[in-house]
């Protein structure tokens, strides 16, 4: 229970790592809210784990801001930040166009920053608080067909350490998991977008993994418990993978 009386929020908690994360956050005291672009899948999770659902498109500043402001009337202030939300479409970087670069960027990257930026104020004048946020190895080392999603979890990576340095003095961290292949709707929708080639993409990562599998939503929603907890009081700016080996930097 090492996130007793804790209030957490979590991005794209509906499904994948995000649920995972909602429901072992909740298994370990807090209190959490379960926020998505779709309230249907929200209010499913939110029911197991008798969480708050919550709309929140996080590519919209606006929704961000409604979305934190009614978390924190309902559970009170917000004491752990997981940004989870994703969204990829696989294709070489030849075949895509600036409406696909818009879309993969409002997702990973701009709703990272949107969603941080409505949260830390409030953990700065408290002066406590967790942020973890989901990145990729594909931000680290790349990934065939996902340059623009490759592009926005690097991103990710550097917002996440200027955050720590900024917010140390005021008690607040900033980490991030970078999870390898995970059996996620996301990762497992490749061979449906991309034919034999996209399973090609997801044998070929696994077989870039030391341990030769694929991950699991949960074993990822471990790393970020750990992150969100006072086991973790000293570790900030770093992004930790949980990849099964697949970059080892």
């Amino acid at each position: 229970m090492r996130l007793e009386g804790r209030v957490a929020l979590v991005t794209g908690g509906g499904s994948g790592i995000g649920a995972a994360t909602c429901r072992r956050l909740a298994a370990e005291g807090a209190r959490v809210a379960v926020t998505d672009v779709d309230p249907d899948r929200a209010r499913e999770v939110a029911a197991e784990i008798d969480g708050l659902p919550q709309l929140l498109d996080v590519r919209s500043t606006a929704s961000a801001r409604e979305a934190v402001e009614a978390v924190e009337r309902e559970l009170g202030p917000i004491d752990v930040l997981v940004n989870n939300a994703g969204y990829d479409e696989f294709a070489f970087f030849v075949n895509t166009d600036e409406a696909l670069w818009d879309r993969v960027l409002a997702v990973n990257l701009r709703g990272v920053i949107s969603v941080t930026h409505a949260v830390l104020p409030g953990m700065q004048e408290r002066r406590r608080g967790r942020i973890v946020s989901v990145a990729s190895e594909a931000g680290r080392v790349g990934s065939h067909g996902s340059s623009i999603y490759s592009a926005a979890k690097a991103g990710v990576i550097g917002f996440t350490k200027t955050v720590a340095r900024e917010a140390a003095r005021y008690g607040v961290t900033a980490n991030a998991v970078a999870p390898g292949p995970i059996e996620t709707p996301l990762l497992m929708s490749a061979p449906q977008a991309l034919g034999e080639l996209g399973e090609r993409l997801v044998q070929g990562m696994v077989g870039q993994t030391a341990l030769r599998r694929l991950g699991r939503p949960d074993e990822v929603a471990a790393a970020i418990a750990f992150l969100a907890s006072d086991d973790a009081s000293y570790i900030t700016g770093q992004a930790i993978g949980v990849s099964g080996g697949l970059a080892m930097i």
